[in-house]
């Protein structure tokens, strides 16, 4: 008899069609997420104007789906050890499909608020998952590069937004964006039938069949036998509340510091989503030219992604992560400067491959640190709390231009997180992390 270590057998693995069948998978849907969490930002100053409302209640509908985003990361992030991942993921398209086409039907700001709130349950259930899923199925010498790919297609989202409101607000109002988040419900068959479940899921539920498929076809040349045994390492196993296990081990001081990083990032993530369209319409252009800015931002953010990622496989993770920071933090503070339009358009591009690009990074990080067990948990709390900073943003933001506050103050608060979230992250003990 013979025994296998699945969690061995897919680190050692070499790329292959089941490999990019997952990764292209995974990548379908952080587009749709990416989409539907950009598409308000978007359509903010059509709302604002339609709906009459002031930057401080724009702020507050903007942050709805935030809120959202936050219970749905805690609750659905680790949903998947009770039902499976792939039925979560599915249940997280469903909500964030369903409910950001019905925002397109609201005409006032508290119902769209409720439907961008439920949209923003699946919204932020869907990361962790997503993230734990490529996290489990990368070989290991390419795993960081590959959750980057994958994510960078949560920029592709935003830039498809940006590029369907150019084409669709001026002549079919900011409805017909929202309207069109509805299409991905087709997809959701297809999902059931195509998204592989978790490996230790399978084996905890004693699915022989479905297990020796995955198997098969991450490793094709393995012959496998009726007596083999699956098997997950120790670290694979749940053992006591999940929660507290983000904490046991020397994890402690890590955990509370990637729950800062993720506070950071994703509060320049959203203070820029939400309302670079609008700061840069104040700033004397035009809708078109402000979503053309957007297109730039998310344009860097997919650079930034998969570059980070590929040099998070060649260096430290850790290092390349306190850089990109950084670098955010400063390249928000160029904003501040007066400059040409070319020149803004490239430091907007720079702004969001060390903002979003590296929150992407950050995601392939925490994938990498915790244990399987605890995989979904960890990244689903990480992003739960930093949730807190990106309602917080849209909110602070929405306050400083609601008080005509100077708007360079605006980008120096922004890229004062990215320094912040840097120091964060440089006290993270490597040596604990799983994959050290």
């Amino acid at each position: 008899m013979r025994t296998i270590d699945v969690h061995k057998l897919a680190d050692d693995a070499r790329f292959n069609r089941f490999h990019l069948k997952v990764l292209l998978w995974c990548l379908l849907i952080i587009i749709i997420d990416g989409y539907d969490i950009a598409v308000a930002g978007t359509a903010l100053p059509s709302i604002m104007k339609e709906m009459n409302v002031t930057a401080s209640t724009a702020g507050f509908m903007a942050s709805s789906a935030l809120f959202g985003m936050m219970f749905g990361a805690m609750l659905l992030g680790t949903l998947s050890d009770r039902i499976g991942r792939r039925w979560t993921i599915v249940i997280c398209v469903l909500l964030f499909s369903v409910f950001t086409a019905a925002a397109g039907f609201t005409t006032e700001p508290v119902s769209f608020s409720v439907m961008r709130f439920i949209a923003g349950l699946g919204i932020g259930g869907v990361m962790p998952n997503i993230v734990a899923q490529m996290t489990e199925y990368s070989p290991k010498k390419i795993r960081s590069v590959m959750t980057t790919l994958m994510f960078s297609g949560y920029a592709f989202g935003g830039i498809l937004a940006a590029v369907l409101g150019k084409q669709l607000i001026g002549d079919y109002g900011w409805q017909s964006v929202f309207i069109a988040a509805g299409a991905p419900l087709l997809l959701i068959p297809f999902i059931l039938k195509s998204m592989p479940e978790s490996l230790p899921y399978l084996i905890a539920h004693h699915d022989d069949r479905h297990l020796r498929e995955i198997v098969q076809r991450i490793e094709p040349s393995l012959k496998l036998s009726a007596e083999d045994q699956f098997v997950v390492p120790p670290s694979a196993k749940g053992a006591g509340v999940p929660i507290a296990r983000l904490f046991q081990e020397g994890r402690g001081l890590s955990t509370l510091m990637f729950w800062v990083a993720f506070f950071t990032g994703l509060f320049m993530i959203y203070a820029l989503s939400s309302w670079l369209t609008k700061l840069m319409a104040m700033s004397g252009y035009s809708l078109g030219s402000a979503l053309s800015f957007v297109i730039a931002l998310n344009l860097g953010a997919m650079f930034g992604a998969i570059f980070g990622g590929w040099l998070a496989d060649k260096f430290h993770i850790k290092w390349v992560l306190v850089t990109m920071y950084a670098l955010g933090g400063l390249f928000l503070y160029l904003m501040t400067i007066p400059m040409s339009t070319d020149m803004l358009y490239l430091v907007i591009g720079a702004v969001g491959a060390c903002s979003t690009g590296a929150q992407i990074v950050a995601y392939a990080y925490s994938g990498q640190f915790y244990p399987m067990a605890i995989r979904s948990t960890g990244i689903g709390m990480a992003s739960g709390v930093g949730r807190a900073g990106a309602i917080m943003a849209p909110l602070l933001i929405g306050l400083i231009v609601t008080l005509k506050l100077p708007l360079e103050q605006n980008f120096l608060v922004i890229g004062a997180a990215g320094v912040i979230g840097a120091v964060a992250l440089a006290f993270i003990n490597h040596d604990r992390a799983a994959s050290a």
